[in-house]
């Protein structure tokens, strides 16, 4: 119980640390209680559910602080406290993914833009301080944009299991107008059937239910599922560039991506305001005159 208070406390102190960071965390917390709220008195108790998973994902960045003992730039930190709100409340609550055409894209191309933040701050974390491990810049972004697509992948793995187990939907579907397919060649030779130009498609179940598609044959998924996996690849190449073009880089530019985006480790003894950045990404500055 003492180290939970004293968890609770520390996130408090770090979340108070940046007043900006601080505000925009406590509308965040209001915004989605209230949306709680209103999901449970509309009987909602699915979207209840996601807020309640929503609150607990902000506490996701100052536990990672408080744990491993490093600093999250305010700037990615709240990019993460709006990701999240963006995808969990105005996206399954406010029924933003079928309201506003592109969301689910936007999303998922921000999502791999800072899964591979994380991937590329996680190396040069080590990088940084261990003495028997120097990994290049070109090592770092392929790291990062590895990580970031290992992650995309995942989360598809995830929708396909939900659609399939829970009977789910999170693979959108789409409305095609051409298929080509080895499965209709009645000879089963591989003998691609080419249909094009379809206006709609019947459906028939075993009951008899008649199901008609305007417009089109249905795609189940597989058009989201690469859409999804194309947008994440370029957040992360976008974000993997940026990381070499830092490490390679010590001008200003380079500094200000580096403060707020890169992870910095913070050793007890050490005030994070004593961190520089040089051709090994940031490191401790210890001032000590004794040395030179």
């Amino acid at each position: 119980m003492k180290r939970l208070k004293n968890i609770i406390r520390n996130i408090n102190i770090n979340l108070r640390a940046n007043r900006r960071i601080f505000w925009l965390i406590t509308v965040l917390r209001v915004l989605v209680v209230l949306s709680m709220v209103r999901a449970i008195f509309n009987g909602n108790y699915n979207g209840a559910f996601v807020c309640l998973l929503s609150l607990l994902l902000f506490l996701v960045p100052s536990l990672m602080e408080n744990g491993f003992n490093i600093h999250i730039p305010p700037v990615f930190e709240g990019s993460i406290y709006l990701f999240i709100y963006a995808a969990e409340i105005l996206g399954e609550i406010n029924h933003f993914y079928a309201a506003i055409p592109g969301w689910d894209t936007i999303l998922h191309t921000i999502n791999g833009f800072l899964a591979a933040a994380v991937g590329f701050s996680m190396i040069d974390l080590l990088n940084r301080n261990s003495k028997n491990i120097s990994l290049s810049p070109f090592y770092l972004a392929m790291v990062a944009f590895c990580f970031s697509m290992t992650i995309g992948v995942l989360w598809e793995f995830l929708e396909f299991s939900a659609d399939n187990l829970l009977h789910m939907d999170m693979q959108k579907d789409f409305i095609i107008s051409s298929i080509h397919s080895v499965t209709l060649d009645p000879s089963h030779s591989q003998h691609v059937v080419h249909i094009h130009d379809i206006i709609s498609t019947q459906l028939t179940t075993a009951s008899g239910q008649t199901y008609t598609i305007d417009g089109g044959y249905l795609d189940i998924g597989i058009i989201d599922t690469m859409k999804d996996l194309f947008v994440n690849f370029i957040g992360a190449v976008c974000f993997s560039t940026l990381g070499y073009w830092m490490l390679r880089h010590k001008d200003r530019y380079s500094r200000a991506f580096a403060s707020n985006f890169i992870w910095q480790a913070v050793p007890d003894e050490t005030d994070e305001s004593n961190y520089m950045l040089t051709s090994d990404g940031f490191t401790a500055d210890d001032d000590d005159d004794s040395e030179k």
